[in-house]
């Protein structure tokens, strides 16, 4: 049984449609990779599939989201909110225990992010606030991720180690990406967007980059 489905979806915005009859299956345990040029409906499809659950989903936005105000530490607790009552979470935010400072520095330590545990996320660089965006979908503790670019303003020294991260943390993976060497890395499937419909989904073994150059021409 799938894990997550659209059935001849569609979406529009402002009367343009987005995404025409999407019908898509993504089975637990499943890596799969949407690609595509910009406007192909990438980002419209991982928002059709992340509100089916969003109480069992981790999601990495495209905007990063954070609250600029708070340290990286705060953003990073915030996924993890769902698991202890009210009053647990505002003693954290104005006393944070030390477990839960342990829990989340291990998680920045893996993202190359502990050095920045207590700076406000409103003073971080572009690709540190996508990697604290990360560190937030990590702490959530889901099985099933949903990610929309979530390495694009990091440094491509990083993107591998973050990906990785990503993916081997959740059993169940889809991706919003641009790099379609990427893709083919770190999922299984890739599902290929054009003018809001699937035109490809294939498995990514024997795929190369200049297989899918199509998906990105005008």
């Amino acid at each position: 049984m799938a894990l997550l489905s659209l059935k001849g979806a569609s979406a529009a915005y402002n009367g343009v449609r987005v995404v025409r009859d999407i019908t898509l299956e993504v089975a637990a345990g499943e890596k799969v990779s949407l690609i595509g040029a910009s406007g192909a409906g990438k980002s419209t499809l991982l928002g059709m599939l992340y509100n089916q659950q969003p109480e069992r989903i981790a999601l990495v936005p495209q905007d990063p989201a954070l609250v600029r105000s708070l340290s990286v530490f705060h953003n990073a607790y915030i996924g993890g909110l769902e698991r202890h009552p009210a009053w647990y979470n505002l003693l954290n935010l104005a006393w944070p225990l030390p477990r839960e400072v342990r829990d989340v520095r291990t998680v920045l330590e893996s993202l190359g992010l502990e050095d920045k545990l207590w700076a406000p996320a409103g003073e971080l660089s572009g690709g540190q606030q996508q990697r604290t965006a990360v560190a937030r979908a990590l702490f959530r503790r889901v099985d099933t991720l949903l990610a929309d670019e979530p390495v694009s303003a990091v440094d491509p020294a990083q993107a591998d180690t973050v990906l990785r991260l990503l993916v081997e943390s959740h059993e169940t993976v889809v991706l919003a990406m641009h790099d379609v060497s990427l893709a083919l890395r770190h999922t299984h499937r890739l599902i290929g967007l054009r003018d809001g419909r699937i035109a490809m989904d294939r498995p990514s073994a024997g795929l190369d980059p200049a297989d899918l150059v199509a998906f990105y021409e005008g």
